[in-house]
């Protein structure tokens, strides 16, 4: 998810200042200090919308495949499991964004019935959430290896609605592509309808979308672990 930048800051920052897209993850370290707000931009004369890259798309599709891979292990495990699958994340490294986190949860498990999202402990964790001070902005990563990330920028937070920012993100994990053109309804859209856009509900397709990749890519996933 990144957000529209003027042509009179792009020619400036050449672009620098775009965010909510896959990047390099942090160190592993103590959550950084959060930054000082961000001086305020005059008002743009002209603005290039953002539409995403290849190298992104890639990245969280990757994300995706992962968190399904790991999920399929402990399905395959536990075959007597409940119909609606549970992807469990660990919060522990993002205090700052807890309520967004729960927030973020409490909409998504509400909207899809094919998965459910439980908070727990790290070293039972499909995927964490981590905050810091990024240049990318906030984003979601992974190895491809099951060690996949969501990544909340402050200096972000504070410009973009943050339930919304670690929703968008968390749609990544549950197999949603940005669409950045899309309306301030469409919640994968991301930064594309601008800081005043605050909706954080996926809509109605975005919810069927979730539920069919969670019933036919776990079964996918699945007869490839077992």
């Amino acid at each position: 998810m990144r957000k529209p930048i003027s042509g009179v800051v792009a020619a400036a920052l050449g672009l620098s200042l775009a965010t909510l897209a896959l990047g390099t993850a942090v160190p592993a370290s103590a959550a950084p200090t959060p930054a000082p707000a961000p001086a305020s931009i005059s008002a743009p004369t002209a603005k290039v919308a953002y539409a995403g890259s290849a190298e992104e798309a890639a990245g969280n599709q990757a994300f995706f495949e992962a968190v399904l891979k790991s999920v399929a292990e402990k399905r395959a495990a536990n075959p007597r499991s409940a119909a609606a699958v549970t992807v469990i994340y660990d919060a522990s490294r993002a205090p700052s964004f807890s309520a967004q986190i729960a927030s973020s949860t409490s909409i998504w498990n509400s909207s899809v019935t094919n998965v459910r999202l439980q908070s727990g402990t790290a070293s039972a964790a499909d995927f964490s959430y981590r905050e810091g001070n990024s240049s990318q902005g906030s984003y979601a990563s992974t190895d491809g290896h099951g060690s996949g990330y969501i990544f909340i920028d402050y200096a972000q937070s504070r410009q973009y609605n943050p339930t919304r920012i670690t929703a968008h993100e968390t749609g990544h994990v549950l197999g949603l592509p940005d669409h950045y053109s899309g309306p301030c309804s469409e919640l994968m859209s991301g930064g594309g309808p601008g800081t005043s856009c605050t909706n954080a509900v996926p809509n109605s397709a975005e919810r069927s979308r979730v539920n069919r990749l969670w019933a036919n890519g776990l079964a996918k996933a699945l007869s490839k672990v077992q």
